[in-house]
Formats: structure tokens, C-alpha cells, sequence
């Protein structure tokens, strides 16, 4: 009796037309069976948001006739919600996420709608993967990326993966033979100082443009910045319980 395939949920935040989750949907594909829904626009930015006050839509989608594929109006986090409840009815064995034009590494997977979908899927106690590439361009070149994915892909459904975790992947902007390798590490601190740019429309009513400088206080070399400074594909195990921990006896001190 051949052994069943492991169905695979992918999703994204760029939208279901983005080239890095059909680079994505390339890569995975000689390992299971292939479910995808994805957001109908891009979401990126969005982090853990859910729809609560419109309607979702959910269609088959043409982009991928060999798949069961689904577009959706809502965002990365509604779309895994949404292809458990309605489209599997049930749990993949596998969630991959991305693959994100642009980097998820340190305090930027706080806003990843990528990572949030990872993220969610972790929280129902599915292996979950997100993966990023550090170039923005619509059309980039996702080879090293894919062959990252295959190496974690590979590992994560054979061997036994961590319970409510996921995988924040960050891949350098490199060719597959310029990447010395993959580095387990942690997340660094590093955050966006924000700033805005005052503009005024046509009627002389003023709005605003966010920008910002990303500050990094962190140069250690256990971190995902020095990673991927360094030609690694960086692998930060991420987590959903943001309990403080080290901070619950100090503020026991405060006598309540």
C-alpha cells in the first residue's frame, strides 16, 4: 500500500499573482499535495489582522489549474483560517508561507502579514514555514530561495517538529552558490525609528507618507541580521506566547 502524500497549505502576503509564491508552489510541489489560498491583492504590512467588519470572499482562482487553488479578499491570517475551516476542513500536514518579496528579519516579523500566517498555523499545532527573500523587486530572482525552501521542506516533513512554533526563513539576495549555508540563530534587535513625510493633496488638505530609518543596536554573531550580512539563509524558531517570563517575578515585587 503506497504511503499517503502530505498536503501542503500555501499562502502569502504579496497577493496569489506574486512571482515568489509561484516560485514557492515550484518548490514544494515533488513533496505532497498542493492546497493554496492566498490573499487576491497584496497585504503585506497587515501582521496578525483578521476581517471582522466586512464580508471575506473566497474563489477558485485560474491562476493554477493543476491545484486546488483560492483567492481571497482578506488578509494572509483570514486566508489559513479560511482554507482549514472551509477548503481542507481540517489540518495540513505542512503551512508555507511566502515567499515575501522583501526581508522578515528582527522586529520586522512583528508586521509580516508572511510571517503572521506562519504564525497562525503554529498556533493550531501545524509545522509552519515562512520564507523571505531580501529583495524587494516584483520580479526577482527566487532560484536560491527555492532551493532554501527545498532544504527546509525536506527536514520539517521528516523529521519532528517543534509544537507551537514555526520558522521565520530569511534568504540573502544571493545566487544558490554564494550561500555559504543555513544558521539556526535568534531574532535580532533591531527596529524602524519612523518618521513621515507631510504632503498636501490637491485640495490643500494634508496627509502622510510613513518612512523611517531601520536601527540596529544588535552586531552579534548569533543573530539573523549577521546571518544574512554574511551569505547565510537565516532560520529563527518564532513563537506566539509573547510572555515575558523573566519579567514575571520582578513585577510580583510590586506587592499587588
Amino acid at each position: 500500500m503506497s504511503k499517503k502524500r502530505p498536503l501542503i497549505l500555501i499562502t502569502n502576503d504579496d497577493g496569489i499573482q506574486a512571482k515568489g509564491i509561484r516560485s514557492l508552489i515550484e518548490a514544494v510541489k515533488p513533496f505532497g499535495d498542493i492546497v493554496i489560498v492566498a490573499p487576491d491583492k497584496p497585504q503585506s504590512g497587515m501582521g496578525h489582522a483578521i476581517t471582522v467588519n466586512d464580508v471575506l470572499r473566497m474563489e477558485r482562482s485560474p491562476l493554477y489549474p493543476d491545484y486546488e487553488a483560492y483567492t481571497c479578499t482578506g488578509t494572509p491570517v483570514d486566508c489559513v483560517k479560511l482554507a482549514i475551516a472551509e477548503v481542507i476542513k481540517g489540518k495540513p500536514d505542512l503551512l508555507v508561507s511566502g515567499i515575501n518579496h522583501g526581508e522578515n528579519s528582527a522586529s520586522n516579523v512583528l508586521y509580516s502579514g508572511t510571517m503572521s500566517a506562519a504564525v497562525e498555523g503554529a498556533m493550531e499545532d501545524i509545522p509552519s514555514i515562512g520564507f523571505s527573500l531580501l529583495d524587494f523587486d516584483a520580479d526577482a530572482d527566487f532560484s536560491s530561495s527555492q532551493w532554501a525552501v527545498k532544504e527546509l521542506v525536506s527536514r520539517a516533513l521528516n523529521g519532528e517538529f517543534p509544537k507551537s512554533i514555526c520558522l521565520n526563513v530569511n534568504i540573502p539576495q544571493l545566487k544558490t552558490e554564494e550561500i555559504k549555508g543555513i544558521r539556526v540563530c535568534r531574532q535580532a534587535k533591531a527596529y524602524w525609528k519612523d518618521s513621515f513625510d507631510e504632503r498636501f493633496d490637491q485640495f490643500g488638505k494634508p496627509y502622510y507618507w510613513l518612512k523611517g530609518e531601520f536601527n540596529r543596536e544588535d552586531w552579534n554573531e548569533d543573530t539573523d541580521i549577521w546571518a544574512l550580512d554574511n551569505g547565510y539563509v537565516s532560520v529563527v524558531p518564532t513563537q506566539f506566547d509573547m510572555t515575558a517570563y523573566h519579567a514575571i517575578s520582578h513585577i510580583n515585587e510590586w506587592k499587588f
